[in-house]
């Protein structure tokens, strides 16, 4: 067994694995490469964007509503 799959998957996430790379033609160890890469894509989607700065116009309402 490779690195990839040394995560202690048991016996039957092993074989329903192994189904579905058989089914996708690739071996165990590229499947759970193409699995783990897909999810890091997921996880680099789900991270929050910075939040952009506000535009001139609103900094200027937001001033002009602020008491003095």
């Amino acid at each position: 067994m490779s690195t990839t799959t040394d995560k202690k998957l048991s016996k039957g996430q092993m074989a329903y694995e192994q189904e579905r790379a058989k089914k996708a033609g690739k071996s165990l160890d590229e499947w759970m490469k193409v699995k783990a890469r897909m999810a890091a894509e997921e996880a680099k989607k789900a991270e929050p964007k910075p939040q952009k700065k506000k535009g001139f116009i609103s900094r200027l309402l937001d001033k002009a509503h602020k008491p003095i």
